[in-house]
């Protein structure tokens, strides 16, 4: 008896290893490679007020979570995330909006032009927030490109399973590009964007437009995004420590073999942790639109980046790479009291100018 259930242990052992192995993908080691000639952005060699400022914020919220039960955590981070803007004032407008069934709010600068549109994907770990906490990076998108923006509020998890709110991101797409902020009208110039999880979203959605033939965007913007779902970029763990934001809600993970995580995604979303639709660096790279990356040299997803652009690069793709130092993960939502986010947002307005000038602009010339 003993024999046999050893024999079995060894059995289930080396099925679930060789499982782990089959869900996590090919080796990307090869494409960790630094030293490109990718701008690289500093306020200096050491943390400074505003730094610190941010940073003291974000360990309250932290702080605050300390012996909360998971499902009123998650409930308490949503209603963080959804007050990060209260109190804000706002010169756009926030219309809310059905697009093709997905709810959402058009997000207006003063002047914008209807047919100038941003497809919006907010972050939060794909758990949590919406359009509303995500206005700051909205309302500046709408500033920058002078057009209208459109921050959809597509299904979380783990009310929705993780395909849903990819499917509302791919319906919102193409309801954009046949509506605007004021009806049915053609879009003439369209991007995309988004952070983090909606980061890891827009790089989905731009593979999946190409293998679909539809109108490509003129460009797009990742910020910070998560582009591996199997945990295998070096600075997941590497990073932790530096991580201000992802760090002290995360490092319980790095506690967890990486095979038992690899099971549990497959678990959650019954798709290898390695498709590229959960986790776009694994797909085909090539024929991207122009698309620019921001990532932080201190985050955990510092070379979800780094892999991303380097392998797009090899397949011929138009991509961009941008790293600040010590700021945290999605540092754009601290607009405009910290300096590298007014110097991020100069960033993405240059190069979206630069691949679709707006109308004035191009009559101009």
């Amino acid at each position: 008896m003993t024999e046999w259930l050893l024999a079995l242990l060894a059995a289930f052992t080396a099925l679930w290893f060789i499982g782990a192995r089959w869900l996590r993908g090919a080796d990307l080691g090869a494409f960790d490679k630094d030293g490109s000639p990718w701008p690289r952005f500093s306020s200096g060699d050491a943390l400074n007020d505003e730094h610190r400022a941010v940073i003291a914020a974000l360990a309250g919220m932290v702080a605050s979570l300390k012996g909360v039960p998971g499902a009123e955590r998650l409930a308490r981070l949503r209603s963080f995330m959804d007050e990060l803007s209260a109190g804000r004032e706002f010169e756009a407008q926030f219309l809310p909006v059905d697009a093709g069934g997905v709810p959402g709010e058009w997000v207006l600068a003063p002047g914008a032009d209807d047919a100038r549109r941003t497809l919006y994907i907010h972050g939060g770990a794909w758990t949590m927030g919406s359009p509303r906490s995500h206005r700051v990076i909205t309302a500046k998108f709408a500033e920058i490109t002078g057009g209208a923006v459109l921050a959809i509020d597509y299904r979380l998890m783990p009310e929705h399973s993780r395909m849903a709110g990819i499917e509302d991101c791919r319906t919102a797409y193409r309801w954009m590009l046949a509506n605007g902020p004021h009806g049915a009208e053609p879009a003439r110039t369209v991007f995309v964007a988004g952070d983090s999880a909606g980061g890891n979203l827009t790089l989905s959605l731009l593979a999946w437009v190409r293998d679909q033939g539809l109108r490509a965007p003129d460009a797009a913007v990742a910020l910070s995004p998560a582009t591996d779902c199997t945990f295998g970029s070096p600075s997941i763990e590497a990073k932790i420590a530096t991580d201000a934001m992802l760090g002290p809600l995360f490092k319980p993970l790095a506690r967890i073999p990486r095979s038992v995580l690899l099971w549990t995604v497959w678990v959650r979303n019954r798709m290898r942790p390695c498709d590229p639709v959960l986790s776009p660096v694994f797909g085909d790279l090539s024929n991207l639109p122009p698309l620019l990356v921001h990532a932080s040299e201190a985050e955990m997803l510092l070379d979800d980046s780094r892999r991303y652009v380097n392998k797009a690069l090899a397949a011929g793709s138009p991509v961009q790479l941008q790293t600040w130092s010590h700021v945290v993960h999605v540092w754009h939502i601290f607009d405009p009291a910290l300096t590298e986010a007014r110097q991020a947002f100069e960033e993405i307005r240059r190069f979206l100018a630069a691949a679709a000038p707006p109308r004035e602009a191009a009559l101009r010339s």
